[in-house]
């Protein structure tokens, strides 16, 4: 289990007694040791994937303690502990947290300096976060995490309640917008009823218009047998197609990502959930209502 950020305090500045330097990637390694940390758990990313989750606790242990006047850092990417971190070590502590850290005039300062900048309402939310063993930037993307999930759901619902003709547009823009169909124009005209069983409509593959995608997209409550994707395979098969995606509102079972494995022609299925991080991710059918911007110290331009 990964330990949270406040748990990593006390054994990162025990780490650091023997008053050495220590570099930060030495010093991950050996707590990961300390705390008996699989591969998998060492990997394990933030919800972003842009930084390992136990670094990123670390850091933010690493970055309270030097608040706290217990660590210092002189050189970037290193640190070492100070006189005041040595003497708080020689009462022999089993525990170190934030609230512990309020008994340093370093760390008080820290957060007064950060609390005249704050609304009462405000400070009371910063305290709640410095309090919580989620660091800031868990925290700030659990946040987002939710905010996605729950705008899934709601882009689902919507699917299934609009009109198969909007359905289909949906799924024309969505196509475009990966990159398929050419222009919007092309795949409008592309895509629509042929009156061929198991088939709704064709796309271009790319804008050249190399090869042709057939197409079956529908509104779906419960999941999709798998005797619909034999008939759309026998659709393909007929008009001797190679690739086709199938896309649903609802899920597929694991019968029918066999069965498209299982046989010559590309088949790509899309479910809802896939569908709604399509829409997500390209901007369809969605806005975007805020944007919140993360900075770090540029450690690069302060180097002499």
């Amino acid at each position: 289990m990964i330990p949270d950020y406040q748990t990593i305090m006390l054994p990162l500045l025990k780490l650091t007694s023997d008053k050495k330097v220590h570099k930060f990637r030495e010093v991950i390694e050996t707590l990961s040791e300390y705390f008996k940390l699989t591969e998998e758990e060492k990997k394990e990313l933030l919800p972003s994937g842009n930084q390992a989750l136990f670094d990123n606790r670390v850091g933010w242990a690493r970055f309270y303690l030097t608040k706290a006047g217990l660590l210092k850092s002189e050189k970037r990417g290193t640190h070492q502990i100070t006189e005041a971190g040595l003497k708080f070590l020689q009462k022999n502590p089993d525990q170190l947290t934030t609230k512990d850290l309020d008994n340093f005039p370093a760390f008080v300062e820290f957060k007064n300096s950060i609390d005249r900048k704050k609304t009462p309402d405000k400070k009371e939310k910063l305290d709640e976060i410095e309090e919580s063993t989620e660091t800031p930037e868990e925290a700030l993307e659990y946040a987002y995490l939710k905010l996605k999930n729950d705008l899934s759901r709601e882009l689902l619902d919507t699917l299934k309640n609009c009109s198969p003709a909007f359905f289909e547009k949906i799924v024309v823009d969505v196509l475009t917008k990966i990159g398929y169909g050419g222009s919007r124009k092309d795949a409008g005209k592309a895509l629509g009823r042929t009156g061929d069983g198991g088939i709704d409509g064709i796309i271009k593959e790319d804008k050249l218009g190399l090869d042709t995608i057939y197409i079956q997209a529908k509104r779906w409550e419960n999941t999709v047998p798998v005797r619909e994707i034999r008939d759309f395979a026998g659709a393909l098969l007929s008009k001797k197609a190679r690739k086709g995606i199938f896309i649903t509102t609802s899920n597929f079972p694991k019968s029918a990502h066999e069965f498209v494995k299982s046989i010559e022609h590309k088949i790509i299925l899309i479910d809802g959930e896939k569908l709604t991080e399509f829409m997500f991710e390209y901007n369809v059918g969605v806005s975007t209502q805020s944007t919140y911007e993360v900075k770090r110290v540029d450690s690069d331009y302060f180097e002499e």
